[in-house]
């Protein structure tokens, strides 16, 4: 019945149209509340879809690789860089590990310290660039045979690092879902409020069209209807604006990390697109719910 009853809201009738005023506040209120709604759900969306990119590309980043950091003095140093890379060379589950030249660690630092930083004034300590393979190494079996080759190397797996920001990332996806359903919520309260005011102020021409024999299904669809098609052009307008805002944020950078990164990419730029069809659903459902109920009361 209700599946029926949604099929009907693009089949035009003329006679029903003229139950609902055609314009008034009531009319600028529906489409203003959609567009308002999808615009801000395209946003919430694209916080969602770049927060669980953000979520893959830190955990396939840190998830095989490793960093041992070589603390030692200056006339030991090379020494334990060479006893930790024959321990790597021969650990089962290490599938490269190489000691970082000056330049990558200078380049690494840069950012902080700028470009003139002088290595060899400061207890700069030796980064040896370690990465797993699919079977993965024992971390704990590891640091022993460190501490007892390398007394200077510490081993850092990531773990500290990768599980709070793999943490942060799905709680911002969280968020952005839970932003588009209380935009939803929200687009249905006022669509709702808006049927009321429509149905109160028709109450009479609907008093009329119940004594030549309207009934109420007939009284109800006309609102469903013309609220329905409201909504479905106000968010069709807010998807549109929104997807413009969208393209105009900053591409994705590795500089600038996370804040560059918030437009859609690939098919996501058609995730947009389900939010009219999604908002025309929502309106049906609350226009019905608010029609037949307020009808009731005028009974």
């Amino acid at each position: 019945m209700k599946l029926l009853a949604l099929t009907e809201i693009f089949r035009g009738d003329s006679q029903a149209d003229r139950v609902v005023p055609p314009s008034g506040h009531t009319a600028w209120l529906t489409s203003f509340t959609a567009a308002a709604m999808t615009f801000l759900a395209v946003f919430a969306m694209a916080l969602s879809l770049a927060s669980g990119r953000l979520a893959d590309r830190w955990g396939d980043a840190l998830a095989r690789s490793a960093t041992i950091r070589i603390s030692a003095p200056a006339g030991q140093m090379d020494a334990q860089t060479r006893a930790v890379l024959d321990v790597l060379a021969t650990t089962p589950g290490i599938e490269r590990a190489r000691a970082m030249s000056d330049a990558e660690q200078r380049a690494l630092l840069e950012p902080w310290f700028g470009p003139d930083l002088p290595l060899d004034a400061l207890p700069v300590p030796r980064l040896i660039e370690v990465t797993e393979d699919s079977d993965g190494y024992d971390s704990e079996g590891l640091r022993q045979r460190l501490a007892a080759e390398a007394p200077g190397a510490v081993l850092d797996d990531h773990t500290r690092w990768r599980k709070p920001l793999a943490l942060a990332a799905g709680r911002l996806r969280l968020l952005g879902l839970t932003s588009i359903l209380l935009i939803g919520a929200t687009m249905a309260a006022m669509i709702t409020l808006a049927a009321n005011a429509a149905l109160s102020a028709n109450a009479q021409v609907i008093r009329v069209l119940r004594l030549v024999g309207a009934k109420d299904a007939y009284i109800a669809r006309a609102f469903v209807r013309r609220f329905t098609l409201r909504t479905l052009t106000g968010s069709a307008v807010g998807a549109l604006l929104g997807l413009i805002g969208v393209a105009f944020l900053p591409s994705a950078d590795v500089a600038g990390g996370f804040l560059t990164g918030l437009g859609f990419q690939g098919a996501g730029w058609l995730w947009p697109f389900v939010l009219p069809p999604l908002a025309a659903l929502v309106a049906f459902f609350a226009t019905r719910f608010a029609a037949f109920r307020k009808l009731k009361e005028l009974t």
